[in-house]
């Protein structure tokens, strides 16, 4: 059995076990809106009327459980466009938040790539982001390109990044 390794090369100790589901309750939603408040309204001072919007309602949401506890989430909106206009359903990913405790262990990770899973299954032919320019690294690992000037949202330097899916990759669920 391979034994986690740490970023020195030294062992590691193993990860809780976490769960990635999709918010299937109003209370779950709540639990939702509660952490990015936590993230981004408390520690990032981002004011509530920008944090919140009308695409909360339709969006795709999930969450991710740390022994019954939800210690991230992040949402997918359906796009009739990509980047820059391109052509076709993409999926835009954005409202990833990990509550401080429980980054740097793979949450966000685990988020993106459900998220990206939810996007092919719904027949998107790409995803975009809006990512905090400090996470572009998290998102260039990921096969996420930039594209764009820099831009401000909320106060709070952002990059455009996209990732499109390989031909029939959409449909894969």
């Amino acid at each position: 059995m391979t034994k986690p390794v740490g970023p020195e090369g030294g062992e590691r100790a193993a990860l809780p076990e976490l769960r990635i589901g999709k918010v299937a309750s109003e209370g779950e939603l709540f639990s939702a809106l509660a952490l990015r408040e936590i993230v981004f309204i408390e520690e990032e001072s981002i004011p509530e009327s920008l944090e919140r919007d009308a695409e909360d309602a339709g969006a795709f949401h999930l969450l991710c459980f740390d022994s019954g506890h939800a210690v991230g989430t992040g949402r997918l909106v359906l796009l009739d466009s990509g980047p820059e206009g391109a052509p076709g359903i993409w999926g835009r990913i954005g409202r990833m938040a990990v509550l401080k405790s429980h980054r740097k262990r793979r949450v966000g990770s685990l988020l993106l790539d459900a998220l990206e899973k939810e996007a092919r299954r719904r027949g998107c032919i790409g995803a975009l982001v809006h990512a905090q320019v400090h996470c572009k690294e998290f998102y260039l690992k990921r096969g996420f390109t930039p594209f764009g000037e820099e831009f401000e949202e909320a106060g709070i330097p952002h990059i455009g990044m996209s990732k499109r899916y390989e031909s029939g990759e959409a449909a894969l669920s």
